[in-house]
């Protein structure tokens, strides 16, 4: 502690300007220098802690380009020698040729925000005829030839409605005067046997699950538009609906486990039940919390999504994914965070860790360390130019490999000597946030540069956390689940309706058909998977004729 008056303090700053400095007063401006570098200390960790925070609130683009301002001409980039090699920060849109300045104005794409008619599958598709006249009838105008056919035209028509749409019946009745016997008009077969179809346990369990649409919210909007539709019966709908898709979700799960490339992450869940366990305090090991897992499994060319929600963390759920997993399998390749609880202890996977969670260490700081944080950034940024590079040539996995080795390997390198050479001459606080920035970059070099060495190796989490953005919506606008049993039906919905989305299907069509066909799904239902059951579907109409 120092204790200085503000009289003592105008008495020190005269014997500076007249150089007469006493021996306490040497001793007095150690401390005052300790104090001021330990508050401004203070003061960067609590900036960084307020920008990550208000990061949550207000999401900006995190690409190199638009989170540093281009350099004044005439600047000269910070440059640090080590080994002889100079360590520039470059900026990004220098080394990228003909790249347009930030600064103009984009033209807009040719047609944006406009669809083709291809575009609209879900369209019921009705055939207009022309009146009078057909295909191979001779040509009104000239008389001569016959006419063929052409190439239709396309017209859009678009019409709103409720989410569910009811059609009310009205059974004509005739009673006799005399014996009083009622005769009932017959319903016609278009108007089926249930009172809610199967589109109509699609549909609920979509808006819910899949767009986080919750029971009451549906409930009131049915309501206003004169279709009442309580939310203790879309619970009545959705739930049937999941026992006869559940079938599916056991043949993704084990499906999942056969993949050759894994991703898994957590997010917060509460599920009402087990909060009164805790309130209770009568909990077996004593875990608190609650999260949904998220898993995305490539296999071959199918990309599978699975959600478990409960107690168990990422590293426990990709445990009991893994127990499916045949065993002459090798292990395959795990992309996760860092976090000790995403990975499994009784499995072996190997292991590579999100590049981006690394890179977002140094966005954090980027305006109390912006050097630093600009050479990190953009020496990423070359690493992700050559992934789409990969992407864009449709390179094998043995071509993308001899790829990154051969140009983003000594990218990484020499990213990794710079990382280096900021500890060994003591540039760079160890416990500073740039410090900690450099040490988790340093600590898991390996797992993050796993793609340099093994084929097919990720270079980010991306795809789980686009993933878990489903259940966060649903965690955002429904807030709870109320039981273990009704997360457990969040989890097949999802898991279904993002498999189908990662796999480009039709997700409504696909739960309206596992419906209809629940017995048999049941029985094979590895025929029924979204990249396959359109097949299924077409030998069983073949089989009817």
């Amino acid at each position: 502690m120092i204790d200085l008056s503000e009289k003592e303090a105008r008495q020190l700053k005269e014997r500076i300007k007249k150089k007469h400095l006493t021996d306490s007063d040497y001793e007095l401006l150690e401390g005052l220098l300790s104090t001021f570098f330990h508050l401004s200390h203070l003061l960067e960790e609590k900036n960084i802690s307020l920008k990550r925070v208000q990061r949550l609130f207000w999401k900006k683009s995190e690409k190199a380009i638009k989170l540093f301002k281009k350099e004044e001409e005439g600047q000269s980039p910070e440059t640090d020698i080590l080994d002889g090699v100079g360590c520039e920060t470059t900026d990004v849109s220098a080394s990228e040729p003909g790249k347009q300045d930030k600064q103009t104005k984009k033209e807009k794409k040719p047609g944006h925000g406009k669809n083709g008619a291809n575009q609209y599958t879900g369209a019921d598709q009705i055939e207009v005829t022309i009146n009078g006249i057909k295909s191979g009838d001779i040509c009104p105008s000239c008389k001569n030839a016959k006419l063929y056919d052409w190439k239709p035209g396309k017209v859009l028509r678009l019409t709103g409605g409720t989410p569910l749409k009811c059609k009310l019946y009205e059974i004509k009745k005739l009673r006799c005067c005399l014996c009083q016997e009622i005769f009932s008009a017959q319903l016609p077969k278009e108007a089926g046997e249930k009172k809610y179809d199967e589109e109509a346990g699609s549909i609920v369990a979509m808006l819910k699950y899949g767009y986080g649409m919750p029971f009451y919210r549906l409930s009131q909007l049915q309501k206003n538009l004169g279709v009442p539709l309580p939310t203790s019966t879309q619970w009545e709908i959705v739930k049937p609906v999941s026992q006869d898709v559940n079938p599916v979700y056991d043949e993704l799960l084990w499906q999942g486990a056969q993949g050759e490339i894994i991703h898994n992450d957590d997010t917060v869940i509460k599920i009402l039940e087990l909060l009164k366990e805790n309130e209770k305090g009568d909990i077996a090991d004593k875990r608190r919390g609650m999260f949904t897992t998220g898993i995305v499994s490539q296999n071959d060319n199918h990309k599978i999504a699975l959600f478990f929600s409960g107690r168990k963390h990422a590293g426990e759920n990709i445990s009991k994914v893994l127990e499916q997993r045949n065993s002459w399998l090798p292990p395959p390749i795990q992309m996760c965070d860092a976090l000790s609880r995403n990975l499994s202890t009784s499995f072996k996977t190997d292991v590579a860790y999100c590049l981006l969670h690394g890179r977002r260490n140094f966005i954090d700081i980027r305006e109390a360390f912006h050097q630093e944080s600009k050479y990190v950034i953009e020496a990423l940024a070359e690493v992700y130019r050559n992934e789409k590079v990969v992407k864009e040539q449709n390179m094998t996995p043995g071509e993308r490999l001899k790829f990154h080795q051969q140009k983003t390997a000594p990218i990484m390198e020499k990213l990794n000597k710079w990382l280096n050479y900021k500890f060994d001459v003591e540039k760079v606080e160890p416990n500073s946030s740039l410090g900690k920035a450099i040490r988790y970059m340093l600590k898991h070099w390996g797992n993050l540069t796993l793609f340099l060495r093994k084929e097919d190796a990720p270079l980010d989490n991306n795809i789980v956390e686009r993933s878990l953005k489903m259940a966060i919506l649903n965690r955002k606008n429904a807030y709870f689940y109320k039981t273990e049993n009704g997360a457990k039906v969040g989890d097949i919905f999802m898991s279904i309706i993002q498999t189908c989305k990662l796999q480009k299907i039709n997700a409504f069509e696909y739960l309206t058909c596992l419906q209809k066909y629940a017995q048999t799904v049941k029985q094979e239902p590895h025929k029924w998977l979204p990249w396959n059951y359109k097949n299924t579907l077409e030998q069983i109409n073949r089989g009817r004729k």
